[in-house]
């Protein structure tokens, strides 16, 4: 690894981080393509889509303990939804990161594309009221949350991601989650699922240790930073801010699949 190549993978963990702070994701659905795009954009070696995919699992992992922690006071974490969200998507991702091996590089993409399309859909519906429910009086659906969650954790566990760009829409506009609370409480869901994902991913060889270090480091200093901006920023701008950078990367995917 040369220092551009360092550079670059930081600056790369460091805004995806930033950003996934702020909205409550992984980071997988900034930090998937700028890993795909970015190097070779630059000059730099392109990473294949199983070594992208084996970066971004890792890398969340220590993402989402940092935001977590920023997020611990303030009654945002939902415990009850955590636990049956967490065990469901954690055994989804572990069987979709273990599988994932077995995928080429253009079915591994193609299902990353679904999975950012469907979050798009999800994030462009109307979810007016879900701020004005109090947050001690958030209630919903146990096992349909727990049944997403497994889907999800299986698409997200192939691709690298943890699935929080997925389970946020899903929590706002389906299980009618405040945005705040879905925000702190997809970090820790996704802290959950980015173990199975991790795991699957280096059981089957797919992550390049050195690259995940820097993106690691990254994440640890940016993640903390943005879930306090976040904390800060209006809830509608935050849904836009998502919705948008879903909407993007999903169009980017689906014009290098077709």
């Amino acid at each position: 690894m040369d220092l551009t190549f360092i550079v670059t993978i930081f600056f790369i963990g460091f805004t995806g981080s930033f950003i996934s702070g702020m909205v409550g994701i992984g980071g997988s659905i900034t930090k998937y393509p700028m890993l795909l795009y970015i190097p070779p954009l630059i000059g730099l070696t392109a990473l294949s889509a199983h070594e992208v995919s084996g970066i971004s699992a890792i890398q969340v992992f220590f993402a989402t303990i940092a935001g977590v922690w920023a997020y611990r006071k303030g009654g945002y974490l939902n415990k009850t939804l955590i636990l049956y969200m967490g065990i469901s998507i954690l055994i989804g991702s572990f069987i979709g990161g273990y599988g994932s091996g077995l995928m080429s590089e253009g079915g591994i993409n193609i299902v990353y594309g679904i999975l950012a399309a469907i979050a798009a859909i999800l994030m462009f519906l109307p979810k007016k009221g879900i701020d004005d429910i109090p947050l001690g009086q958030v209630s919903f659906n146990k096992w349909l949350a727990a049944g997403l969650a497994f889907v999800v954790g299986v698409g997200a566990g192939i691709v690298g991601a943890a699935g929080a760009f997925v389970l946020v829409p899903i929590m706002l506009v389906i299980l009618k989650i405040p945005t705040r609370m879905t925000i702190a409480t997809s970090l820790a869901i996704t802290f959950i699922s980015s173990i199975g994902a991790t795991f699957g991913k280096m059981t089957t060889g797919q992550v390049l240790y050195e690259p995940a270090a820097i993106m690691i480091i990254a994440s640890l200093l940016a993640s903390p930073l943005g879930a306090k901006a976040g904390q800060k920023v209006n809830t509608k701008i935050l849904q836009v801010i998502l919705a948008l950078l879903i909407l993007g990367t999903s169009i980017k995917i689906w014009m290098d699949i077709l």
